[in-house]
């Protein structure tokens, strides 16, 4: 089974749309074959997504540090849950299973994750899509200084990753991604 690793908040206090479109990305996700990958949470969109899944009758793996366990944090309905010790064991131990990813709407957890994914690929490190959740715009100035990054020279980022403003925007760019040509720098040598 395909594994989709999800970044996204885990904070209790937003808009109600988002919540529901979490879920709802999670039972889509089932339906179309994806399984969940993810930082292993009960709370916010992280809970969200999983019990979408799990509803869905998909597979939910959780990453998870110990810490987060001690506060009680666990989506223990997860088929399977890895305990690491440091949030970068977690990060890594997620792009490793991951067939691709896909950011909701986030704090700086979120925003660090996908940033350390697109790194990789721009890097020509790892060969998977990243799609950004634009959910009511939430990613309009990120995705914005991502072009000005490009515009001053700092390299182009186009075909790095793909944007979504609707659930169902999201598998298209999943299921079909464009390859992406790394900058000459990180091609390989022949």
């Amino acid at each position: 089974m395909k594994l989709l690793c999800v970044y996204c908040s885990s904070s209790p206090d937003l808009n109600p749309d988002f919540y529901v479109s979490a879920e709802t990305i999670g039972r889509e996700m089932a339906a179309r074959g994806w399984g969940l990958v993810y930082g292993g949470g009960k709370a916010g969109l992280m809970g969200a997504v999983a019990r979408g899944v799990k509803e869905g009758g998909g597979r939910v793996v959780g990453v998870i540090p110990d810490f987060m366990i001690q506060r009680e944090l666990a989506f223990t309905a997860a088929d399977e849950l890895l305990t690491v010790k440091t949030m970068a064991e977690r990060k890594q131990a997620m792009i490793a299973r991951a067939d691709g990813f896909l950011a909701l709407p986030g704090g700086i957890g979120t925003l660090e994750e996908i940033a350390e994914v697109l790194t990789l690929r721009y890097l020509a490190q790892i060969d998977k899509p990243a799609v950004f959740f634009n959910q009511n715009q939430f990613y309009d100035h990120l995705l914005r200084f991502f072009r000005h990054m490009g515009e001053e020279r700092f390299r182009n980022l186009d075909g790095l990753y793909a944007v979504a403003q609707t659930v169902a925007e999201i598998w298209p760019h999943l299921e079909n991604p464009p390859a992406y040509r790394a900058d000459v720098l990180w091609q390989e040598r022949r």
